[in-house]
């Protein structure tokens, strides 16, 4: 008997993490039966499983297991309404270290939430959280330094963003595994008739989240002037990058649910977008201003895969279902700020 579709479980692959947790969060809160599937290898989730059983009790459902496990997989999704598909390794560095495990993480326990999907006599909705990096480095992309930032020459991409017509150019392991795992998403919507969406996603902030030096770098930057400790930058800090805060993707990914039939099969960029964008050296100085305090900054070379400017050109999700963002650089990172504190 193959499963079925449910009336009701949001699986969550990942969801122990900083954006599955939020996520986790908002469907519990929508009175919905969540089920969190996760490895719980990255260093903070168990605090997010404890808060979420916390608050929500026994309509959440932990599921202590990897995505590398396809028995596992399919035994998750059977009863979902609704899938995301959050789990992967998310640091460029490690990939670097290790491509076979960043390869089986990202690509291979992509492969089987589909497979496991697929398998379903109604197959659940799928919302994939894909990343930039799919787009490279950007080289031909011609910048000049403004004070403490870099533009783009071109007036349309300083005022749009990275648009989806951007080619495809994966670099890293990390770019590869994930790029491979796009591809494969949006495939299985024409080949399978899945329904299936790609978000192709900017810098993520907000409450839940563990910064380190590899990924969730707002995060990083606060806990480093919070705690007085060293900063590295690497290259020359004028990066630009939009910044989302948490809770405008959580709307953004229950959009993309409700819209599914029309966008079935579609890789959307996301992010804050030119109206909410920020570059490392402006960052540490509104972190200064509003703690009064800033880390000590070292500088070392450029890393592998590294953009100088990268803006989510978010217009075509706005098109498709009237999404935007709302919350404000200022306004998140003060909210991001107050909850590391009071975490501490």
């Amino acid at each position: 008997m193959r499963p079925g579709r449910g009336a009701g479980t949001v699986v969550i692959f990942g969801g122990a993490g900083f954006i599955g947790s939020n996520l986790a969060d908002h469907c519990l809160q929508e009175g919905r039966t969540v089920r969190v599937f996760d490895n719980v290898s990255r260093p903070g989730v168990e605090r997010n499983l404890r808060w979420l059983r916390e608050r929500h009790g026994e309509r959440l459902r932990i599921d202590v297991a990897d995505t590398r496990d396809l028995l596992a997989v399919r035994r998750a999704v059977i009863g979902a309404s609704e899938v995301f598909h959050f789990a992967a390794q998310v640091a460029v560095t490690h990939s670097l270290q290790s491509p076979l495990h960043d390869f089986d993480v990202n690509a291979r326990g992509t492969l089987h939430v589909l497979e496991a999907l697929r398998e379903m006599q109604t197959p659940a909705p799928l919302v994939f959280t894909s990343t930039n990096k799919v787009y490279g480095g950007l080289p031909g992309l011609e910048l000049k330094a403004r004070g403490k930032r870099y533009a783009p020459v071109d007036a349309h991409t300083l005022a749009n963003g990275i648009s989806e017509a951007c080619p495809l150019d994966f670099e890293s392991p990390y770019g590869c595994s994930k790029g491979a795992a796009d591809q494969y998403v949006r495939d299985y919507a024409r080949s399978f008739g899945l329904p299936t969406v790609v978000f192709r996603m900017s810098c993520i902030y907000g409450p839940r989240q563990f910064g380190t030096e590899d990924q969730g770098w707002v995060a990083h930057f606060l806990l480093r002037a919070l705690e007085g400790e060293p900063l590295t930058l690497y290259g020359d800090g004028l990066q630009v990058r939009d910044i989302l805060f948490v809770e405008d993707l959580v709307r953004a990914f229950r959009l993309a649910q409700q819209a599914m039939p029309r966008i079935r099969g579609r890789a959307f960029n996301i992010g804050g977008g030119p109206g909410q964008t920020v570059s490392l050296l402006e960052l540490l100085a509104l972190i200064q201003r509003r703690t009064g305090r800033a880390p000590r900054v070292g500088f070392e070379d450029w890393r592998t895969g590294d953009q100088r400017y990268y803006v989510s050109d978010t217009r075509a999700f706005t098109r498709a279902t009237g999404w935007m963002p709302r919350v404000g650089v200022e306004q998140g990172v003060a909210r991001l700020g107050d909850w590391l504190e009071e975490l501490r």
